[in-house]
């Protein structure tokens, strides 16, 4: 998550919007005042306390002997001083400080191959590190000036919640190292709680103890990406304290983030990103040298050469601890996202609600942004309403209320529902019919009789976007439904099963789905990925025997979209991806066996509603 993608997240950081109440002036008030469930600005903005600490964190991440330390800085009410107690609404960021100029991995490189003779380079931590020393450069040091948030600082303590700002370890005036999603960096965010509940100590710039002896210990975490991440990451250690979180366009686990099952892939329009080009990219503390041999670590273990699930990759997997938060969890999500993607939001969600944890969902049609941008006044009252209930205990029924909250198409209309995927929603399945080099039929029966089989051959040059317009082609298969005569709602993730063989002993697989309108043009709905190699489990490759036929799974990203009236669905297998995938030579052969292929679709109203609208 660097360049352009890191400019946007800084600027939701310090830019006013439009709209923000003022706090009213005068007199500090005797406590938060509330009404109809939500705080009101009371306190003074500018009658603040604010103070900079280093909190200890029991983790030794830089290896010096030593357990690594925090940097905050607390901003809150002066009442404080006077006897006042507030709950925190806490921010931790590994972009306080900027960042380094990191180049990214070449992803025009050939897939790996088990049993090839000639070898691939996996590169030893030796080579490694020397390309990590090499490629960490324009060091942005830790930032002098204070840490506010301009979106959300002045409306926050107005209200009574007091803000605290933390830098990851690693970054700015923290200590320990970076590890994009490492242990490490949920111990030392977690530590910041844990220090507002009295179970750790903190030191000011000339070392005397600090404490927060001000607050309730009730905190609310918030962020987006790499900022939203961290709110899960601590929610899942079942932190005490910690009562309720919004994480933002945020990473439930960082291999569905740079891998999926088995295929190296990239957060969109960051091709050759990876985990160690992230913690390079935020090693911005004052020592250059310390973390080089962590971040060499990094890169050795995050195995772009088969992309296979490990241990290294499951430390850095919340989902799996979904069962240990006690935090109320507001999701938050674009389904325009396809750099923090949509599968995120959905199996954080998923698990959540499956243990029992407070949940609530909101989906918005932007991208990778804070709904806060989109000028939305009912964001701004759930998020205080949210905040009011969880950290202030006040009684205004919103964890009562529908569970999911859709901003529809048109980007005007917002709809409350009962929870999402929508009530109503079960797998609809469609088959393709020959053709697929120019545009076969999606039907509801399968093709009968004996083997159908349609070819393919991997251009990776190419936009999955031009292929999909192309009147035919000999690198994709598209097939497609019958114009829809009513809207048409998909609700959750749609999947493919295909029997196809290979011509190589590797090749990647790209499944897409597209709204075809009446006048030619397309949009993606959503599309997947696989490593063919991987068909087994994302754990295990495995190798792959030219001319075998194999069944292979391609879950696509979730979403909510309608088809409109008129509007056709269209199913399209390519191999490469060029935007996400890695990109080997072209030329790799895909034959699909249509017979034994299907595509189930998460329909809103079932089989039945998509026999009424394309049948």
């Amino acid at each position: 998550m660097k360049g352009a993608r890191r400019a946007a997240v800084l600027a939701a950081l310090v830019t006013l919007p439009l709209g923000l109440t003022p706090a009213v002036a005068g007199a500090a008030p005797e406590g938060p005042v509330f009404r109809d469930g939500e705080a009101q600005p009371v306190f003074d903005v500018a009658d603040v306390v604010r103070e900079s600490v280093w909190v200890r964190a029991p983790v030794d991440s830089d290896r010096d002997g030593h357990d690594d330390e925090v940097y905050a800085e607390v901003v809150r009410q002066k009442a404080t001083d006077r006897g006042l107690k507030v709950p925190v609404v806490f921010f931790n960021s590994p972009y306080f400080s900027g960042g380094n100029d990191v180049a990214n991995h070449d992803v025009d490189v050939e897939l790996y191959e088990p049993n090839h003779r000639g070898g691939y380079d996996k590169r030893d931590g030796s080579v490694l590190k020397a390309e990590a020393d090499e490629r960490i450069a324009a060091a942005v040091g830790p930032n002098p000036a204070p840490i506010r948030s301009g979106r959300y600082e002045d409306y926050f303590i107005s209200r009574g919640f007091a803000m605290v700002y933390a830098e990851s370890l690693g970054t700015g005036k923290s200590s320990g190292c970076p590890t994009s999603g490492g242990r490490n960096e949920t111990i030392g965010s977690k530590s910041v709680v844990d220090w507002l509940n009295g179970r750790t100590t903190a030191r000011d710039a000339a070392g005397a103890a600090v404490e927060a002896d001000w607050t309730t210990g009730k905190v609310g975490m918030m962020g987006v990406s790499y900022n939203g991440t961290l709110p899960n990451a601590v929610a899942a250690t079942g932190v005490e304290g910690l009562e309720a979180i919004v994480p933002i366009a945020a990473i439930s686990s960082w291999y569905d983030y740079y891998r999926a099952d088995g295929a190296v892939v990239a957060p969109g329009t960051f091709q050759g990103e990876d985990l160690d080009v992230l913690a390079e990219y935020v090693y911005t503390r004052a020592d250059r040298e310390i973390c080089k041999p962590v971040i060499a670590d990094v890169a050795a273990r995050q195995d772009r050469v088969t992309g296979d699930y490990s241990p290294f990759w499951d430390e850095r997997n919340y989902v799996k601890d979904a069962a240990k938060v006690q935090a109320a969890v507001l999701a938050v999500h674009g389904l325009s996202d396809w750099n923090v993607k949509v599968k995120h939001v959905a199996q954080w969600y998923e698990a959540l609600r499956r243990h029992g944890v407070e949940h609530k969902i909101w989906l918005h049609r932007a991208a990778h942004t804070d709904p806060d941008t989109l000028r939305s006044v009912e964001w701004r009252r759930t998020v205080n309403r949210w905040f009011s209930h969880y950290l202030y205990g006040i009684d205004n029924g919103i964890e009562r209320e529908p569970k999911a909250t859709i901003q529809r198409e048109d980007k005007t209309t917002w709809v409350d529902e009962a929870d999402w995927p929508a009530p109503g929603t079960s797998p609809a399945r469609v088959y393709p019919w020959a053709g697929g080099s120019a545009k076969g039929a999606l039907r509801f029966e399968s093709v009968p009789g004996r083997s159908v089989v349609e070819s393919l051959r991997d251009d990776s040059s190419k936009l999955a976007e031009d292929l999909i317009d192309l009147p035919a082609s000999g690198n994709r298969l598209l097939y497609a439904t019958r114009p829809a005569t009513a809207p048409l709602r998909f609700s959750g993730t749609a999947r493919v099963g295909l029997a196809v063989s290979f011509d190589r002993q590797a090749a990647n697989v790209t499944a897409l789905l597209v709204d075809r309108a009446p006048d030619g043009t397309s949009h993606v709905i959503t599309r997947g990925w696989t490593d063919p190699q991987n068909r087994v489990s994302p754990s295990r490759t495995k190798p792959i025997e030219p001319g075998r036929q194999y069944r292979v799974e391609v879950e696509l990203e979730p979403n909510d979209y309608v088809v409109p009236a008129g509007h056709s669905v269209e199913f399209v297998v390519i191999s490469s991806d060029y935007d996400y995938t890695l990109r080997p030579k072209p030329g790799a052969g895909l034959s699909i066996d249509l017979n034994a292929t299907v595509v189930e679709l998460p329909v809103v109203g079932g089989v039945a509603a998509l026999r009424r609208s394309v049948g």
